[in-house]
């Protein structure tokens, strides 16, 4: 069955929370004992209706503040495909929680309260969908029983969004409009007839008609080798396999590769799976190749089709996402991990700090402080190879890591 991730936002009490709780219920994804949980809990707190809210937030803190704190993953699933949810929260101090949630996700749902319209917490989220290179987006605007549900009051925050969307770099996404009440349900599984104007589809049946394939990346094909396979047994003792996980495009027996730093090629002898051997291997598969020549391939190195070659370089460009308490310091030097190579990294320069609200770039600065993104120019104490994230997300990606607390301290998106 086909898995699609969805990353969520919103600001506060925009209702996201409610509105995903409302799929799950919707969908008959909650369980007897949790459903029974947010009766009780809505009865105490004197609520005529059903909070749903109660079915994400799981911290303590959020309950208490009906707020969205920690990256949540929720999963369920209808007839049609399964669905894992990054419920983000919406908070300026969270910005990092939200690219986290963000990162892996393939289809994003912004929530928009109808009465506050787009506010500076939706540029905010719209920024980091467009950095995140997010193709599918879900714009809901929530809460239109309180607006009475008003068609001028819903055109009125579409032509904002619209207005927003102009001042994007990224030209690959898609917007898609839908008015919802999540407390009531309308809208959100099942069409409302309170919105006779609206003649689009609910917030389910579109995520249920998004083409995954239209969602994941066509790039050229990479894989970063993780483990070199010798068994050294007597039926295996010359074999030699490299396993790893395949992004971008496919591989197929006869190919001919290229393997990274070496330069060095051949072709693709056999696609090994667990017992089993394929012809070809789809993007998304964690296999093992052979190949027809005996090359020295080491874990970290990369295997690509000829003529697909990435850029290798010992520096490079990158907007950081900064998610350490610690700030990032021009000349610090930190840990690269990109796929499963490391090297030395050292910020070579600050070039600015990059404004979430789309209102341009700023510099003079010397640090990168805690949720804040940058242009930073790093230099390698290794050739890397790697692609821009806008061709190629997953080996257009890295993160940072403090080598004295061996803390994550950035993530960075190759320019």
């Amino acid at each position: 069955m086909q898995v699609l991730k969805i990353a969520t936002a919103g600001s506060v009490d925009d209702g996201k929370s409610t509105l995903i709780g409302r799929l799950l219920y919707d969908t008959k994804s909650l369980t007897v004992d949790k459903l029974e949980a947010i009766r009780e809990t809505s009865k105490k707190r004197g609520f005529d209706y059903l909070d749903f809210s109660l079915a994400t937030d799981g911290l303590v803190a959020e309950r208490e503040q009906g707020i969205t704190i920690d990256v949540a993953h929720i999963y369920f699933s209808t007839d049609t495909r399964s669905y894992i949810i990054a419920d983000t929260p919406g908070h300026v101090e969270y910005t990092r929680n939200m690219v986290t949630g963000a990162s892996t996700s393939e289809a994003s749902v912004i929530l928009i309260d109808a009465r506050n319209g787009v506010i500076e917490q939706t540029f905010r989220h719209f920024f980091i969908n467009n950095l995140m290179r997010i193709k599918d987006v879900v714009v809901a605007v929530n809460k239109m029983d309180l607006v009475d549900f008003s068609e001028d009051r819903f055109n009125q925050i579409k032509e904002d969004m619209i207005r927003l969307s102009e001042k994007s770099t990224y030209q690959g996404q898609k917007l898609t409009f839908i008015p919802v009440s999540a407390l009531w349900g309308d809208n959100v599984v099942k069409k409302s007839s309170k919105m006779p104007w609206y003649n689009g589809q609910s917030l389910l049946e579109h995520l249920e008609n998004i083409e995954v394939k239209d969602v994941y990346e066509k790039a050229p094909a990479r894989l970063p080798v993780q483990y070199v396979i010798r068994p050294k047994t007597n039926g295996h003792h010359d074999f030699r396999g490299y396993a790893g996980k395949l992004y971008g495009g496919e591989i197929s027996v006869g190919d001919q590769v290229m393997v990274l730093p070496s330069q060095t090629t051949s072709r693709v002898k056999e696609i090994h799976f667990f017992d089993k051997q394929f012809t070809s291997a789809e993007r998304g598969s964690s296999v093992t190749l052979t190949l027809e020549d005996d090359i020295n391939i080491s874990r970290g190195d990369m295997i690509v089709r000829h003529n697909e070659d990435t850029q290798v370089s010992k520096e490079l460009v990158a907007n950081v996402c900064w998610m350490d308490k610690h700030p990032l310091q021009q000349r610090g030097k930190y840990l690269l991990k990109h796929g499963v190579r490391e090297v030395l990294a050292r910020v070579e320069d600050l070039e600015s700090i990059i404004h979430t609200d789309f209102s341009g770039e700023s510099n003079g600065r010397s640090d990168l402080r805690l949720n804040e993104i940058g242009r930073v120019r790093i230099k390698l104490s290794k050739p890397l190879f790697f692609d821009t994230y806008e061709n190629h997300k997953s080996t257009g990606s890295f993160i940072l890591i403090d080598p004295k607390t061996n803390n994550t301290s950035g993530v960075g998106f190759i320019q």
